[in-house]
């Protein structure tokens, strides 16, 4: 059967990556999916320091190298929601929003999303003062009160973290104590700016169009108290109250426990032969990085009979394929951290293979003034220029031909005619960006990332003139998926624009938005639209301007 894989891995987190590492070095053909960031939840996390054999690591960097040791092996990757899965023949159909795949053997690595825990104005003031990830929005309560919500691993490890930008940490534990190590809990009790209240609730988030206000409850003595921003000021609310596992889809097909989550047997296995489970989606005392990974390793060892088996009895033989360019898209990721160049050799030997594979050239000029920021844009221009005739950089300065009403410094994504593409980057395109910035070339230049006919159709039909500033920061993991989203929408379609900003070099963007979160959408210079949005989620929201 043609493009059926041994085993389709759905979730890119650590059990996902370890499945993949461990199914592609027995020499099965995988592919993994993943709908929004590789990576997964893990990849919020500033420090990792129980990982075994690694003293301390961040989540990001951590599971690239899980990444890049899979892609070693030859698993493949695709960025592809799943929307439904048939299970009931030898052969699994995994349904997706870019079309049907075929596997032998499917391994769930599904992982969990942040709990709302529902208090009032939690919704009302997510992305303006109520956050969930701190890596992604600590920066912004630089200087302020912080409250965290939470007493396991993530709310004492966060906590600690915030006070490199909170003026004071406040954490607020439901229980009479921590739920999480000791070791751990005691960072959080012994830090100088962390106070801790236990056996208390948050109950109402207050204030106007930022958060001004919080309202607690001791559930012990029933005493409330309210904290108010000093001088008309606003503060931050940090929810870590565990996560909600991303089963809903399946539930029906394999068996869940009371919660959601997934059941196995000591092999991994659900109730439908052929079909894992893998880290925290599954029914287990201890959801770490560590447990994750290990899941992941015996699910896939334990497939790797079951897959050969089917194949003997179904007389199916392997065939090699190809590489995906996209696949090749997604694995040139900026490493370089020193400053001293914007791109690494390593990553100019995958760029170069990438721009080979584009259908039509590709222009990237830079609109530069004499600040600092242009100048580093030049010099990564200068960098991005000798790596491919495919894409060609161009840099037009302040006195030449840039018109006095474009905001600059900017780096411009052109066609080959020298049009724009409706591709802007007010940024160095670096950290998480630099992926967002190799795929958007990707899509301008063709073939881009593949979209469900369905999306080309919603695409075409937007009629009006759509503008998006997607306001970013390069620390965050959640960004890159809503860049991408709007930057191939733009490509698409040339009445959409989608300009990129770096938050941190726009502060006035914050203040006249009051953005107290990233990722951040302003379209058409009023609507604002907080929180990760795939394709998908962006048309929803395009087709009811």
């Amino acid at each position: 059967m043609d493009g059926l894989y041994d085993v389709i891995v759905v979730g890119a987190g650590p059990a996902g990556l370890s499945a993949a590492i461990y199914a592609a070095r027995a020499r099965f053909k995988v592919l993994v999916l993943e709908k929004e960031k590789l990576g997964g939840q893990i990849t919020i996390t500033s420090e990792i320091v129980n990982y075994p054999g690694i003293e301390s690591i961040d989540g990001t960097t951590l599971t690239d190298k899980m990444r890049r040791q899979a892609e070693s092996f030859g698993a493949e990757f695709k960025m592809a929601r799943v929307t439904d899965i048939d299970v009931s023949g030898d052969i699994k159909v995994v349904k997706t929003d870019k079309g049907e795949l075929n596997a032998l053997g499917v391994v769930l690595a599904l992982g969990a999303n942040p709990r709302m825990i529902g208090f009032q104005g939690e919704e009302t003031y997510k992305g303006r003062g109520v956050a969930y990830c701190a890596t992604c929005d600590g920066e912004f309560f630089t200087g302020m009160d912080v409250f965290v919500i939470g007493g396991g691993f993530a709310a004492a490890e966060e906590a600690v973290f915030l006070t490199k930008y909170a003026k004071k940490v406040t954490i607020i534990v439901r229980e009479d104590d921590f739920t999480c190590a000791e070791s751990v809990a005691d960072k959080a009790r012994e830090h100088e700016k962390i106070e801790v209240h236990y056996h208390t609730e948050i109950m109402q988030a207050a204030g106007d169009t930022l958060l001004r206000k919080a309202r607690f409850r001791d559930s012990k003595t029933g005493e409330e108290w309210q904290y108010e921003a000093p001088d008309g000021g606003t503060f931050g609310i940090f929810v870590f109250a565990g996560y909600v596992p991303d089963t809903e889809w399946i539930k029906g097909k394999i068996s869940l426990n009371h919660d959601g989550y997934i059941i196995t047997d000591p092999d991994q296995m659900t109730d439908i032969p052929g079909v894992y489970g893998a880290g925290d989606v599954c029914v287990k005392n201890l959801r770490q990085v560590v447990t994750a990974v290990s899941d992941g390793a015996v699910a896939a060892t334990s497939l790797e009979k079951y897959v050969a088996d089917l194949r003997e009895k179904l007389g199916i033989e392997r065939k090699e394929e190809p590489e995906k360019a996209e696949q090749k898209a997604h694995a040139a990721v900026s490493e370089s951290e020193d400053g001293e160049e914007f791109i690494t050799p390593e990553m100019k030997a995958q760029l170069k293979e990438l721009f080979g594979k584009f259908e039509r050239k590709v222009i990237v000029k830079a609109l530069l003034d004499k600040s600092p920021l242009a100048a580093q844009m030049e010099g990564f221009l200068k960098e991005l220029s000798d790596i491919s005739d495919q894409v060609e950089c161009l840099v037009s300065w302040e006195s030449e031909d840039t018109s006095p009403t474009e905001t600059i410094p900017a780096i411009c994504v052109l066609r080959e005619d020298g049009k724009e593409s409706g591709l802007r980057f007010y940024a160095i395109p670096g950290g998480h960006e630099f992926n967002s910035f190799v795929i958007g070339l990707y899509n301008v230049a063709g073939p881009g990332q593949v979209l469900s006919p369905e999306e080309a159709q919603r695409i075409r039909d937007i009629k009006k003139p759509v503008d998006i500033k997607v306001m970013m920061s390069l620390s965050c993991t959640m960004c890159p998926t809503t860049v991408m989203s709007a930057g191939r929408i733009a490509a698409e379609n040339e009445m959409v624009h989608a300009w990129t900003y770096d938050l941190a070099l726009y502060p006035e963007l914050k203040e006249r938005y009051q953005i107290m979160s990233v990722p951040c959408m302003i379209i058409n210079q009023e609507r604002v639209e907080f929180g990760k949005k795939s394709i998908e989620d962006l048309l929803n929201i395009l087709e009811t301007i």
